[in-house]
């Protein structure tokens, strides 16, 4: 009996402390995303047949007054806005349906819109993840502030790569590649994303500026919520003395001002990282999918709410680069063929995006086999 009644916790534990987070991460990113499109192809006067989030069987749904059929659906791994005209969940045409359409269907059907209507209603998907992550970390900074240093050397790792460089204590960090550098924060931000990089640094030294060059080396560590990551250091510590630690509190258009500066400095980290891993320079191993997110989830919800709440700033963001790709099926690929479209003037021709979507869709789900891979069986 005491074992059936173990295994009745242990399973309540996992659901409650890691389902139940995962759910609510991804129901709130894909929400937003969906919510993007639905929002903007209304405003450009869309018809909307369905607003699901979830793929497969409907769970629940009911109708609105304009038609549009609102779904939860069995499968939890993303979501679909179907506009009128559209075949299946991926905003592909359906040019039989189309042509079956009446004068009003086909008034508000997406594939029959201008060019910018439908430009600007897929683009919203991925604008309203940003949207989320610039509000997330706006409310974050106005509540609570953020804790800062000055970009001071206390201490230079014997044989480290500051050490080589010629980094010694006392120096102030001025610019690291050309970036300005207020806090050794900003340091390590930069550094942390470009390990294998030669870096140029600026340094206040005795009043003068000192130009130095370091490379920083590859650290694996465990981050807040207990993942291996590998990072760039380049073996230099501040301490309380010299970087003076304080709080930094926030007025409201401050608090969103920083948020906007926060959320491009991921945009700008996620971007130099998809560029070293198709250069084979990162881990693939860094790489995650569900399984990883379910994982981050419990443990960020086992930290508080606010973990929780960053977790989907950052999985927003992510979300919204990675459907940026110009690769068909993700918005990004749709993106492409309108632009297309726009230089020709027409659109682009039905074989060819047929032969360039198929190709695009294989890419997806190699990509979605990979990570699940690595979910399950590491590197």
């Amino acid at each position: 009996m005491g074992d059936v009644t173990g295994s009745i916790l242990s399973v309540g534990n996992f659901l409650l402390g890691t389902i139940v987070p995962f759910l609510f991460v991804l129901t709130v990113v894909v929400f937003v995303h969906e919510m993007g499109h639905y929002l903007v192809g209304r405003w450009c006067g869309i018809g909307v047949r369905a607003f699901s989030i979830g793929f497969g069987p409907e769970l629940f749904g009911f109708n609105d007054r304009r038609g549009t059929r609102w779904r939860l659906s069995a499968i939890p791994l993303g979501g679909y806005v179907k506009f009128v005209g559209d075949v299946g969940a991926t905003s592909a045409p359906d040019a039989e349906g189309i042509e079956k359409l009446s004068e009003g269907e086909r008034r508000v059907a997406f594939h029959l819109q201008p060019v910018w209507k439908r430009a600007a209603t897929v683009f919203a998907g991925p604008f309203f993840n940003f949207l989320l992550t610039i509000a997330v970390f706006s409310v974050m900074f106005a509540l609570f502030g953020r804790y800062v240093a000055e970009p001071m050397v206390a201490e230079v790792r014997p044989e480290s790569p500051a050490a080589v460089a010629g980094i010694e204590p006392g120096d102030r960090f001025v610019s690291v590649d050309g970036a300005p550098i207020e806090t050794f924060g900003d340091v390590q931000r930069i550094v942390s994303a470009r390990a294998g990089d030669p870096l140029t640094f600026v340094m206040e030294r005795d009043g003068r500026q000192v130009t130095v060059v370091a490379t920083p080396e590859v650290s694996e560590q465990t981050d807040a919520l207990g993942n291996q990551v590998k990072i760039g250091i380049i073996g230099v510590v501040n301490n309380e003395a010299l970087g003076q630690p304080r709080l930094v509190e926030y007025g409201p258009l401050e608090a969103v001002g920083a948020g906007v500066e926060e959320t491009m400095s991921i945009i700008a980290r996620t971007g130099q990282f998809m560029k070293r891993l198709v250069a084979g320079r990162e881990d693939r191993c860094q790489l995650g999918g569900p399984v990883r997110i379910a994982d981050m989830a419990g443990k960020a919800a086992s930290l508080g709410f606010e973990w929780l709440v960053q977790l989907v700033a950052l999985l927003s963001v992510g979300i919204g680069i990675l459907n940026l790709l110009p690769i068909p099926p993700l918005d990004g690929g749709h993106l492409l063929f309108y632009a297309v479209e726009a230089v020709l003037r027409r659109p682009v021709p039905e074989q060819v995006a047929e032969v360039v979507y198929r190709a695009g869709m294989l890419m997806v789900l190699i990509f979605m086999g990979f990570v699940f891979w690595n979910d399950l069986f590491g590197c």
